[in-house]
């Protein structure tokens, strides 16, 4: 100020010229204040909030300042004035769309300054700091940083994070601002402070940093401290697996997680367990095999292997289900790859985000629990099956992996989904500890696609590793129908279709598969493939009188344009199809004449209704197309009606997805030949909304070739030694053709039957039996009848001796009820049980008094 000349800082300490910076958060700077109101317009009446938002508040939290987490609105203002005009600068994290966070200026006068455009700051992504700058003019300006809370049921909202505010375009800096702890300035003149490494520590204004004791104290990096060193325990060190050597074996590794702050010499700290233990690997992943070398290989084309097993080729009319089934995790697939990234450090670089551990693959140690743990899957593209190939719209493959995560704090797994490298979109997340399970992702879309896993423990800024066992396991990732994939099991051919090579190729029209060369053969002239290759029968049957085969070619005709129907009718067997339709399903309005004595009937516009065939099933949907059950009438048989499912591409103004026909074939015995033809009872013409058509077609050739379960035996009586068997279809019959009833048959039988011998022998001796012991109970009880006699006589023979009285008196009118039951009867079981329990032979029979009333006293 004497000399009025610009002075360099000196060491320690540093100046931003005409700037001021605000890098220290252990408590609120001076000139920052808080004001906190409550929005009752936005989220509710007042009275909702007794205590107002006195308690509500931005905290300074050592190198950010925090916002608040409710449905307060908190500005953080301080208020600077220029003398020229210069800019705001700070960094920040909003991750959370549930907190409004804005920044806006005001000049002296409480009026807004013109920064619209740059109000409302922008969401950035976990762990990622942003920033933000906004042009300042010369004179007062009030700065606000203002977040509101929108609650959202129960859920907590991650609040803004508010770090390194650097005003530019004050008048002088009269002094220099001292190093903040844990940095240092060792040149005159700076205009920032560096970094303390790891490992070292620095007090305010240092000039330099001071080691800490390497034997029993580490920091961080920017630390303003040492920390002792704590004991190793088994969050200090993990396990890996080397890859498999030529014994098949592979070996258990631990190692220190770096850098290692913790001290094995101390009393209760453990050591690293040792390493090179040997173990036999785990087999190699389906589709995979090993030729005796120390990795697994692909199985060629063709082939495949569940990973047990040499690969073998795939049984004639099959073709290799291609994909990728990862379940064994000794060594990283050569299609993934993991790494380490954090946006605000760099400390995991060249780190492995995951480990593979056996049996599952599992996130690293990072460098900080706010590192982002990343695991890549790359697949080139997705090839559906021969049976799906040209269908729009349908699944063309899917992902399916099996994970878990531990957590204790707030912890996010992130499944990441990128199309044809252009852009990375979140598909789903999970947060906290989740129990083992499985998600799939279905895909439509034949391209190039990358999948990813990414883990992060926390998103808050910290430097430290407090959550490291935190961690998130994939036990399996299963990738159907991925090109470039590899089998682990063969699928059967579809239905029409032949093996050529390692594929199935879909025979051409009019042609079927032999079963002895699983090879397309084409039908022999005037034969048409019959219907039963849907029950897995081909054939091919000839054709009627007075017709012949289309050759495979599309059989229905309709009329085209107003013309005379009865003339094209008689030459339709010509080549002279000009003004026909020809498609699998056509419509044609025919219009009837009223003229008598000669035919003559006019067609409409004909319609293509069905010229792409879909597939057939028996399932009432595909591709969207929905036979409802109530359409038509439940069949009388459990054989399943087969469906036919068509579509047209051509496209009108009423049906904009194109015509599409669904035919219901149904076994009925009595619809010999061709069969009949019905439409549902709820839409006449077929079709309800004009756009889908629906059409029951029943015939005695949609029933399955007769088998040996469709007919029984009965046998007849045995006549001189012989017994005739008959075979008869099972009533009603729904099946034609097939096996032939076998001939009656002739044999032998015995004129009685030695059964029934050994049954009347068995029943004459248990006659004998029980006449035996009826005779002998009988005889005992005479005897017992004889002792209960000479009992009572003996009894009654004593005068002398008198019953005790029962009661004192008689009253009047009262009777006498006392008496003298004897129990001289007793049934069967009674004198059954009494013989079984006698022990001598002057056992009596006890006498029972019985009286109508309590005796008196």
């Amino acid at each position: 100020m004497k000399n009025q000349v610009c002075s360099k800082c000196g060491e320690g300490t540093y100046s931003l010229g005409s700037g001021i910076k605000f890098d220290e958060w252990d408590e609120l700077p001076a000139g920052f204040s808080n004001i906190a109101t409550f929005m009752d317009t936005v989220v509710g009446p007042s009275d909702s909030r007794p205590d107002g938002c006195n308690n509500s508040s931005w905290i300074p939290r050592g190198n950010y300042i925090e916002s608040n987490r409710d449905d307060c609105t908190v500005s953080l203002i301080y208020a600077v004035h220029l003398k020229k005009s210069g800019y705001v600068f700070f960094e920040y994290q909003y991750v959370d769309n549930n907190i409004f966070f804005e920044f806006f200026i005001q000049n002296d006068q409480c009026q807004e300054m013109d920064t619209t455009t740059d109000k409302w700051v922008k969401l950035t992504d976990n762990g990622e700091w942003g920033s933000h700058s906004v042009m300042l003019k010369s004179g007062t300006n009030i700065l606000y940083w203002r977040t509101t809370g929108i609650l959202m049921g129960s859920k907590a909202v991650k609040p803004v994070l508010v770090k390194n505010i650097t005003i530019e375009g004050v008048a002088y800096t009269s002094e220099c601002f001292p190093c903040k702890p844990g940095t240092f300035s060792n040149k005159p003149g700076s205009f920032n402070c560096q970094v303390c490494p790891r490992n070292t520590y620095s007090e305010k204004g240092a000039k330099e940093c001071i080691r800490c004791k390497e034997d029993s104290q580490f920091s961080e990096e920017g630390s303003s401290e040492c920390t002792e060193r704590p004991p190793c325990t088994t969050k200090d060190y993990f396990q890996i697996h080397t890859p498999c050597d030529e014994e098949g074996k592979t070996q258990i590794m631990y190692k220190w997680i770096e850098p290692k702050i913790c001290r094995e010499d101390l009393t209760d700290a453990i050591r690293l367990p040792p390493s090179g233990e040997k173990k036999d690997c785990p087999p190699c992943n389906p589709g995979f095999y090993n030729n005796g070398s120390s990795s697994c290989h692909p199985c060629p084309p063709g082939t495949f292997s569940d990973g047990t097993k040499e690969c073998r080729p795939c049984p004639a009319g099959t073709e290799p289900a291609l994909g990728f089934e990862y379940k064994w995790w000794n060594v990283l697939p050569g299609n993934m790859k993991t790494s380490c990234f954090n946006v605000g450090n760099s400390k995991c670089d060249g780190m492995n985000g995951w480990e593979v551990a056996g049996d599952h693959i599992q996130s690293g140690a990072g460098g900080s629990d706010n590192d982002y743990l990343i695991l890549n899957l790359h697949i080139p593209g997705f090839k559906p099956p021969t049976s799906m190939t040209g269908a729009t719209g349908s699944e063309l493959g899917r992902i399916t992996f099996v994970f878990e995560t531990l957590c204790s704090a707030d912890c996010v797994l992130y499944f990441m989904v990128d199309i044809n490298r252009k852009s990375t979109n979140v598909v789903e997340s999970w947060g906290g500890t989740k129990e083992k399970q499985a998600y799939t992702h279905i895909i439509f879309k034949n391209a190039t696609f990358t999948f990813t896993w990414a883990f992060q423990r926390t998103n808050q800024g910290q430097d430290n590793r407090r959550f490291i066992n935190d961690m998130v396991k994939i036990y399996s990732i299963t990738a159907t129908n991925a090109v470039d994939g590899v089998a682990s099991s063969c699928r059967a051919c579809a239905l029409g279709s032949e093996q050529s090579g390692s594929s199935c190729v879909p025979c051409p029209p009019g042609h079927y598969i032999e079963k002895e060369t699983n090879q397309c053969k084409e039908c022999p002239p005037d034969t048409y493939l019959s219907i039963h290759q849907v029950y897995g029968k081909e054939a091919c049957i000839p054709c009627g009188p007075g017709s012949k085969s289309n050759q495979g070619k599309k059989m229905a005709l309709c009329t085209n344009n107003i013309t005379d129907f009865t003339v094209k009718e008689i030459v339709a067997g010509s080549d002279d199809y000009t003004n026909l339709v020809g498609a699998f399903v056509c419509q044609s309005t025919i219009i009837p004449s009223e003229s008598k004595g000669f035919r003559a009937a006019l067609s409409s516009q004909s319609i293509i209704l069905a010229d792409t065939f879909l597939g057939v099933t028996v399932e009432t949907t595909l591709q969207n197309i929905n036979i409802k059950e109530d359409m038509f009438p439940v069949p009388p048989s459990q054989i399943p009606d087969v469906h036919f499912f068509y579509k047209s591409s051509t496209t009108t103004t009423s049906c904009v997805n194109g015509r599409s026909t669904a035919v219901k074939m149904r076994c009925n015995p009595t619809k010999s030949g061709a069969g009949v033809i019905s439409v549902p009872s709820k839409c006449p013409a077929g079709t309800c909304d004009g756009c889908t058509f629906y059409f029951l077609w029943e015939s005695a050739e949609a029933c399955p070739l007769c088998t040996e379960h469709d007919f029984h035996e009965i046998e007849g009586a045995c006549k001189r030694g012989f017994q005739e068997t008959l075979y008869v279809w099972n009533e009603p019959k729904w099946c034609i053709k097939g096996i032939s009833l076998p001939e009656k048959k002739l044999a032998t039988c015995e004129t009685v039957d030695f059964w029934l011998k050994v049954g009347a022998g068995v029943g004459a001796f248990t006659a004998v039996l029980l006449v035996a012991l009826t005779c002998y109970f009988w005889k005992k009880n005479q005897k017992l009848e004889y002792k209960y006699s000479k009992l009572v006589m003996t009894t009654n023979s004593k005068e002398c001796e008198l019953p005790a009285a029962d009661s004192c008196a008689i009253m009047e009118g009262e009777d006498n009820e006392e008496e003298v039951v004897y129990s001289n009867k007793q049934s069967l079981l009674g004198k059954l049980k009494s013989l079984a329990t006698k022990e001598k032979e002057d056992h009596f029979e006890s006498v029972q008094l019985k009286t109508s009333r309590s005796p008196n006293i």
